[in-house]
């Protein structure tokens, strides 16, 4: 009997965490599971399901997420291909027209896929020679009871897919909130998704120490909109400044690194419980633009002064952070100055690196079909300025740390490839440097995947001697 799953995970650091935490009950019904990404020219009989969970922010992700199901449907001849994630809750028909073998299941009740490995493990057992597309009709058949309910718990089931194992990433996440009360003009993510919910701020202590517990030496904190956390602890409000505290006078050792920020949200008080030394020196804030006129036609709660303010507090919290950001260029009617704004914005609040993203209209949001449109010839020599700018800020930040020795934990061991007489591992420092290291193949005490060393930065990499992710050369310290 077949008793292999795929998983493909498209977007953001909330469908990774998703992706493992389902990935989890399949193991435990002691499937085996497999998360490296197909290519076209893989192909495995063995897998009896794929799941693919897609993203929906820009129209190129939702154009990636049909390539990979077309590759997975032949790829894995004898498998049904189930599709979730926010593409999937916004244009469920759209995925089930790709083949017969497709079932779909709404990102707002993905947390169902919990119940799905005993419903599969039954039906196997009484077919073991069932097929790809009776497999799919039968799983459509439950997904169609979720997809169909607006029963509130069933809706907000997301924080089921929680583990304290992780099979593709060296360091573990944690969800605390879902959903987005905001009406940014752009975004669709926010219908995929629905209203904001969180994590009780208990349930999140409860399970940042069985990651502690289980040996895990950091928890990325992941969240839609951070900015909107919010639940009760003994009889008091607790919103995201409360809950970080929470964690750490609640645990040990476990480092806390918190995957994005709203500008808004840095206070005071938030920057004075971010000097724990526990606290990843890695904040990524969510910018989108540096001018207000472009700010307060996306619908944005904040003005560009909240950023300056933001990155001040932030660098007094911390000495030389890594600050990322997210930049869309060609919002409509940004104009040649509104972008000038956002160059001067990223060097003057000194951001190390720039998530930068062409405009994609989509649709259901107000800015589909706002004018007027930037020009996509414009908008790419917008891009290529973001672009330019990360070479150079990355370059500069990389090279304020030769020399000196940093924590880092080693990736996961099928990063790690062989170059004839060598072995390159990747690890990852506190502060977000993707360090390469070197090893010869007659070394026999490598360090393990997960685990916490310590690396001297050498340089930046060059772009030839680049593998993965990584961009800084290091060595054991």
């Amino acid at each position: 009997m077949n008793k292999t799953i795929h998983f493909e995970t498209l977007g953001c650091r909330l469908n990774q965490v998703e992706s493992e935490g389902a990935a989890r009950f399949f193991t435990d019904s002691d499937f085996s599971v497999t998360m490296e990404p197909f290519t076209a020219r893989s192909f495995d009989e063995s897998v009896v399901l794929c799941v693919v969970n897609t993203c929906t922010v820009t129209a190129k992700a939702e154009q990636k997420a049909r390539r990979i199901i077309r590759m997975l449907l032949k790829c894995c001849p004898n498998s049904a291909v189930a599709v979730t994630g926010c593409y999937a809750q916004l244009d469920q028909k759209e995925i089930m027209a790709i083949d017969e073998r497709v079932c779909v299941l709404g990102g707002q009740h993905k947390g169902s896929l919990a119940d799905l490995p005993s419903f599969l493990k039954k039906i196997l057992e009484e077919n073991p020679s069932i097929t790809g597309l009776e497999i799919s009709q039968k799983i459509q058949k439950i997904f169609d009871k979720e997809n169909n309910s607006s029963e509130q718990n069933v809706i907000t089931s997301p924080f089921r897919l929680a583990t304290e194992t992780f099979i593709n990433h060296s360091r573990s996440s944690l969800k605390i909130q879902d959903g987005c009360n905001c009406v940014c003009t752009y975004c669709r993510i926010r219908l995929a998704r629905g209203k904001s919910v969180s994590l009780d701020a208990k349930e999140v202590i409860e399970r940042v120490q069985k990651l502690e517990g289980a040996g895990q030496s950091e928890v990325v904190i992941t969240t839609v909109n951070i900015s909107q956390y919010s639940s009760e602890y003994n009889g008091r409000k607790v919103r995201f400044a409360e809950l970080l505290e929470l964690i750490l006078q609640n645990t040990q050792k476990i480092g806390v690194r918190i995957s994005s920020l709203y500008p808004e949200i840095v206070d005071e008080k938030l920057a004075s419980i971010l000097e724990n030394p526990r606290v990843r020196p890695y904040f990524h804030i969510s910018v989108q633009s540096g001018s207000d006129s472009v700010l307060a036609r996306m619908k944005r709660p904040y003005k560009i002064e909240a950023v300056y303010r933001a990155t001040e507090l932030l660098r007094k919290a911390k000495k030389n952070p890594f600050i990322a950001c997210d930049i869309i260029a060609g919002f409509p009617g940004e104009s040649d100055e509104d972008f000038d704004l956002t160059l001067k914005m990223l060097k003057e609040c000194g951001f190390t690196f720039v998530h930068a993203f062409p405009f994609s209209p989509r649709p259901g949001t107000e800015a589909f079909k706002m004018r007027p449109m930037v020009p996509n010839y414009i908008t790419d020599k917008r891009i290529a300025a973001l672009e330019e700018f990360n070479k150079n800020s990355k370059t500069e930040y990389i090279n304020s740390f030769v020399g000196q020795s940093l924590p880092a934990v080693c990736e996961t061991v099928h990063r790690a490839k062989i170059f004839k007489d060598r072995v390159i591992i990747h690890a990852v420092t506190e502060n977000f440097l993707h360090c390469q290291l070197n090893f010869s193949t007659k070394d026999s005490n490598l360090p393990a995947a997960g685990s916490e060393i310590s690396v001297k930065i050498l340089r930046p990499l060059q772009e030839a001697e680049k593998t993965g992710e990584s961009d800084t050369l290091a060595v054991f310290a």
